[in-house]
């Protein structure tokens, strides 16, 4: 069966549950859009925990992790802007660091990810843009 995303409304659910977002593959450079993203994210007040190997220091005020597992807090999404063929090993992490949700980017779509996520009971978005969701389903969010 093909995968389908979750309808508006659970996506709704999803982010209003959701305080932690963990995001793999955040760069450090401003100019990126995964930085643009996580940062109009914690301005709408959610934490977000980096995770990008690469780098040392810190992203937006927050430690950065190497990865999901080096994480020592529950996180409730994993958001991925990481290229779909590494996205079945972040699942996997996603998995065992107990996240609720693996949320990929706009793109990024990988059949294999999503089975592994939802096997083990995370829900699973695919190819939207956290921070264009959180707006349309949430628009006053960053108003409380």
């Amino acid at each position: 069966m093909a995968f389908k995303n979750p309808e508006r409304e659970e996506i709704k659910e999803i982010l209003e549950s959701a305080r932690t977002i963990a995001v793999v593959g955040l760069s450090d450079k401003t100019d990126r859009t995964s930085y643009m993203v996580a940062q109009a994210m914690q301005k709408r007040g959610y934490r977000i925990i980096p995770v990008n190997p690469a780098v040392k220091d810190d992203i937006l005020g927050e430690k950065t992790y190497a990865s999901l597992k080096d994480i020592p807090e529950p996180i409730d999404i994993v958001d991925v802007f990481r290229r779909s063929e590494f996205t079945p090993d972040i699942a996997k992490e996603a998995v065992e660091a107990g996240a609720r949700t693996l949320w990929l980017q706009q793109g990024i779509v990988n059949e294999q990810a999503a089975e592994i996520a939802a096997q083990a009971g995370l829900k699973v978005v695919m190819d939207r843009c956290i921070k264009v969701e959180d707006a349309i389903t949430q628009p006053r969010r960053d108003a409380l």
